[in-house]
């Protein structure tokens, strides 16, 4: 009996995952950035924001921190579950992901804070709805979404009061 761990066994089974999940995660934030990028020193700058608008330079650490944080849960997710109970909170985790990228391409891409604030509303109840199903798979899965819910609740309101003073 073979126990080459580079042909199957558990740390390949854990890897494919990892590295999906990571995937996931940071090609969702790159295609964020690229809407990002193209508005941050131009459109952005023009804004009249809020006096609790943190620097610039504060937002690509925390959202890449929250981003690593949530492909670890969903890896812990997935490797902690199966079947229809992993479907559901991996098909949640999706959903909140591409509910995030549309947030970017609104209020960056498009330059639409309205529709952003709007849609920012169903991506924090995607959150919640995410954290609270990773919760019960997984509990340090799901407290990773406590400081990711709390950033997007921060991000609403400076959302809507960027939408409101402009």
């Amino acid at each position: 009996m073979s126990t080459d761990v580079h042909k199957s066994g558990p740390l390949r089974g854990a890897l494919i995952p990892a590295l999906v999940s990571l995937a996931a995660a940071f090609g969702v934030a790159a295609l964020g950035g690229m809407a990002t990028a193209s508005s941050v020193e131009t459109w952005y700058a023009t804004l009249q924001k809020p006096a609790f608008n943190p620097p610039n330079g504060i937002f690509a650490p925390v959202w890449t921190t929250l981003y690593a944080l949530m492909a670890i849960a969903a890896w812990r997710v997935w490797q902690a579950s199966s079947g229809p109970v992993r479907r559901r909170a991996i098909g949640l985790y999706a959903a909140q992901l591409v509910l995030n990228l549309g947030w970017s391409w609104l209020f960056f891409g498009l330059r639409q804070p309205g529709l952003a604030l709007a849609e920012i509303a169903v991506l924090f109840v995607a959150v919640v709805l995410t954290g609270l199903t990773f919760w019960r798979i997984d509990r340090p899965a799901g407290l990773v979404f406590v400081p990711y819910a709390a950033w997007v609740a921060f991000a609403s309101l400076l959302n809507f009061e960027i939408w409101r003073l402009n």
